[in-house]
């Protein structure tokens, strides 16, 4: 009877070490990472969390070169400069990916409300940067050589009803993705046209192949993560 009693409470432990392991900010840094390079759009900037990760990586590096300075054990040193060089890693990986979705979706994204206002203020101006220079270099060097109908650097031509020549993220990729808790209620986006009406259920801690288009809510929310 005691025996289960301990083993429920060690269980108990666990489960509480291993909810707090994954709520701190390297790990919260890493789902936003993992979520970022897998998502096909760019997705909200995590503006709170890479503050506090930034001052993080101040404080750390602070205390790397104090700990050198006194002369600690080099092997502690070694361990202290292993966990900045990995949060450094994860904090530039992330940016740079999303700097790569700018470069890559610019237009697209400079005049679509929703993803504009996904960017951070850095990320605004970058954007609208390539996009005023971009297309200064493309009117310059092409459009103006163009006839009339073709100097759009949007449309193909003036009978173009929509932006053809404006690259957009495939929302209908397929993803890896896992559910923290369970989610009824979800409309696939994909597959025949009968099986659309019919509602999908995801179990927590499954892994899942499905259209991203049929979760971006829920990966938005928070509810699902990417692998």
């Amino acid at each position: 009877m005691a025996s289960g009693s301990v083993e429920g409470e060690q269980s108990s432990l666990a489960d509480d070490y291993d909810a707090l392991i994954s709520t701190t900010d390297v790990e919260l840094l890493k789902r936003a990472w993992r979520n970022e390079k897998a998502a096909p759009e760019i997705l909200r900037f995590e503006s709170d969390l890479i503050t506090r990760v930034r001052e993080q990586i101040e404080l750390m590096e602070e205390t790397v070169e104090e700990k050198l300075t006194v002369g600690t054990d080099p092997l502690s040193v070694s361990l202290y400069q292993m966990d900045l060089d990995r949060t450094l890693f994860l904090l530039r990986s992330y940016l740079r990916i999303r700097i790569l979705k700018i470069e890559k979706y610019m237009f697209h994204i400079r005049k679509t409300e929703e993803l504009w206002n996904r960017l951070s203020k850095d990320e605004k101006f970058f954007t609208e940067r390539c996009t005023d220079d971009l297309k200064k270099h493309l009117e310059e060097s092409v459009l103006s050589k163009l006839p009339e109908n073709y100097q759009s650097y949007e449309r193909q031509s003036v009978i173009s009803e929509e932006d053809d020549m404006v690259p957009e993220p495939r929302l209908d990729t397929f993803v890896l993705c896992r559910s923290k808790e369970y989610l009824t209620g979800i409309q696939l986006e994909d597959g025949p046209v009968d099986d659309r009406s019919k509602l999908f259920e995801m179990e927590p801690d499954v892994l899942y192949f499905i259209c991203y288009k049929s979760i971006k809510s829920l990966v938005e929310s928070g509810k699902i993560d990417l692998l």
